[in-house]
């Protein structure tokens, strides 16, 4: 079964994105967020090239958008590597 692992960059990006979640909208609408947004890493996983590739950013990265937040990961011998998730305020820290 294909598998997905988070680089420390995706770590950090999920931490933030939790922090906000939660004083914004409140901790079960965030977890739920988060929830999503972890499927959507297992679908990655599982259909790595149903998404755009995202060569301009950097090589071999490919992008998908779920919810307010585009994920970029790049294709494994065994898998993917989430390497960021970035909200559209955000752009300039992947940069």
């Amino acid at each position: 079964m294909p598998k997905y692992q988070l680089s420390k960059l995706a770590k950090k990006n999920l931490i933030e994105i939790a922090r906000y979640g939660d004083k914004n909208y409140g901790i079960h609408k965030s977890d739920q967020y988060r929830d999503k947004l972890k499927r959507q890493f297992e679908i990655l996983a599982e259909q790595p090239y149903l998404f755009q590739g995202a060569g301009h950013i950097r090589e071999g990265y490919r992008r998908c958008v779920c919810g307010a937040h585009s994920i970029y990961y790049r294709i494994e011998d065994d898998g993917v590597e989430i390497m960021a998730i970035i909200g559209q305020q955000d752009i300039t820290k992947f940069a």
